[in-house]
């Protein structure tokens, strides 16, 4: 399966989201991919508000059945959430679980004015009726398949890649 170009994704993400955020819009990302994914937008889009991260870990509706993942990062929210305009940012949009989880956590930091979505790519098999406003591409992806994005270095510049593997990637450092 010959997958889309990352960077060519996110740059089609700043094209959707320019004009449309705010100075004050608040970007969120979800770690891994999303944490990425967001300091590039945020770059590139020219906020200087800053920037937000969750580990939904806590927040999933599996955590019972997986039990704790191996890097439980705190989530990292450094601005007032009561009535802000947010984008919450993710790399891949599947079942729609994490997004849900996320949006639970951010609840519990107030309630926001209005939260928009935005991921690289939505790869359909959705289980809650979650959508994203702003999507990089749509692709079916085979079954038993994850669609993971990399990055090929470790500083803000490093160019992202996508990749489909057997395995979820842990949450790692991002």
């Amino acid at each position: 399966m010959q997958l889309p170009d990352a960077e060519a994704l996110c740059a089609s993400l700043v094209a959707q989201l320019r004009g449309r955020v705010t100075p004050d819009t608040a970007i969120v990302g979800i770690v891994t991919g999303g944490a990425w994914l967001a300091e590039r937008l945020r770059r590139e889009l020219g906020l200087e508000t800053p920037m937000g991260t969750l580990d939904v870990s806590f927040y999933r509706d599996d955590f019972g059945k997986s039990g704790l993942k191996k890097r439980v990062r705190p989530s990292q929210v450094p601005f007032e959430v009561e009535g802000r305009l947010l984008l919450l940012v993710d790399d891949v949009l599947y079942t729609g679980r994490t997004i849900r989880a996320a949006m639970n956590e951010l609840f519990d930091y107030g309630r926001p004015a209005r939260i928009d979505l935005a991921v690289l790519v939505d790869r359909g098999g959705r289980e809650l009726p979650i959508g994203a406003q702003y999507c990089g591409a749509q692709f079916e992806v085979p079954a038993g398949r994850v669609l993971v994005l990399e990055r090929d270095g470790e500083d803000a510049a490093a160019r992202l890649l996508l990749q489909l593997s057997d395995h979820r990637r842990t949450r790692g450092p991002g």
